[in-house]
């Protein structure tokens, strides 16, 4: 996961569910600031997989569009291999899964005799 910046900032937008669930945050005015924001954010989500953080300039937000969030797996050769409709609840971790064991198969035999 790529996390670019608060969806929902106490300093903006806010969601009931955000207020309900506790998980209120300010923009982050530093990396550091960020950088725990986006863990608490991965944990009260359940997300089990490592977490980048964007930079401020939000270079991968404009590079691969991720906004709403997304769930991308790109191949060995940089192309997207799979992604996500939007999240949270979009996210479909089986279908990455399955993506992923489809990239990490061996490549099938080639017939021998031909």
């Amino acid at each position: 996961m790529v996390y670019i910046r608060e969806a929902h900032a106490s300093n903006g937008w806010q969601m009931k569910i955000n207020l309900d669930q506790n998980v209120v945050f300010a923009n982050p005015k530093n990396l550091e600031e960020k950088t725990e924001v986006a863990q608490i954010c991965a944990l009260k989500l359940g997300i089990e997989f490592p977490t980048l953080i964007d930079d401020f300039s939000s270079s991968t937000e404009l590079a691969y569009t991720g906004w709403p969030d997304r769930l991308y797996v790109v191949d060995r050769d940089g192309r997207i291999a799979h992604k996500a409709k939007p999240g949270p609840f979009g996210f479909k971790p089986g279908e990455v899964e399955a993506t992923l064991k489809r990239l990490l198969l061996p490549p099938p035999a080639k017939p021998s005799g031909l």
